[in-house]
């Protein structure tokens, strides 16, 4: 499959990325009881690639993905969104900036009990009292596959089904960049495999930037870049990763 005429052309290829980080450090706590999430990290996300950051439980991974996305706030150093520094903005433009240029996928999945799957996909619209882009909503129920249950509850759909949604969700809106938070942990093998599959798509067909948080090395194999992290410093990259290639690369990490 393959997305429809109503979906934008790629953007032109720009020199400034889609997201930076610059010396990001995040300190959770004070003196003995003070734990290091993030070390002075540089990184940049370029735009229209699907990257993906790895490394052992506690290395920094959420935590980057939640700086970065101004979900939370760094001890020091900077972040940007495109050119806009995060760390200017006050409450009410975070939130703005959040909603407009940011789309997000959580493993939890995140969706509202009490709305169906359709009211569930345009709620970022409905809360910022915007028309809902009809045939950029129906190309992406179609291709997630999702058309028919959309008056269907989350409690009425499968995990599959339910992550589906929160991706058509994270989209609709047309944003910059997606930040995905191991958004295959709860899925079966084949649902994991349509859900990477539609990222995969997304960033070759419609020019997306996404970053995906994961520890699984076969997801990430869709990624163009995977970038390793390790106490809160990125430690290593690969590009055009293959499952076995970033196998290879963690036991090099853990020698």
């Amino acid at each position: 499959m393959a997305f429809t005429q109503s979906t934008p052309a790629s953007s032109p290829v720009v020199d400034d990325p889609a997201a930076r980080a610059v010396g990001l450090t995040k300190v959770y706590g004070r003196g003995d009881a003070s734990v290091r999430a993030l070390d002075a990290v540089d990184l940049e996300l370029p735009r229209g690639e699907l990257t993906a950051v790895m490394g052992p439980s506690g290395s920094g991974k959420s935590t980057l993905m939640h700086c970065m996305a101004g979900l939370d706030r760094p001890t020091s150093g900077q972040t940007f969104v495109g050119d806009l520094e995060i760390g200017s903005l006050d409450d009410s433009a975070l939130t703005a900036m959040r909603r407009d240029r940011i789309g997000f996928v959580f493993q939890s999945f995140n969706l509202v009990p009490t709305l169906t799957a359709g009211e569930n996909i345009t709620l970022p619209a409905d809360l910022a009292g915007r028309p809902v882009d009809r045939p950029w909503f129906d190309d992406l129920v179609q291709q997630l596959g999702i058309s028919d249950r959309l008056d269907h509850r989350p409690n009425e759909l499968s995990g599959g089904q339910q992550q589906r949604t929160a991706c058509a969700r994270a989209l609709i809106a047309r944003p910059s960049l997606v930040f995905a938070d191991e958004p295959t942990g709860n899925l079966d093998s084949k649902a994991t495999t349509e859900l990477l599959t539609f990222l995969r798509r997304s960033v070759d067909e419609a020019g997306q930037s996404i970053v995906m948080v994961t520890h699984d090395p076969r997801g990430a194999s869709f990624a163009d870049r995977v970038v390793f992290l390790a106490d809160g410093r990125v430690v290593d990259e690969l590009r055009s990763p293959t499952a076995e290639s970033i196998l290879e690369r963690m036991k090099q990490l853990d020698s």
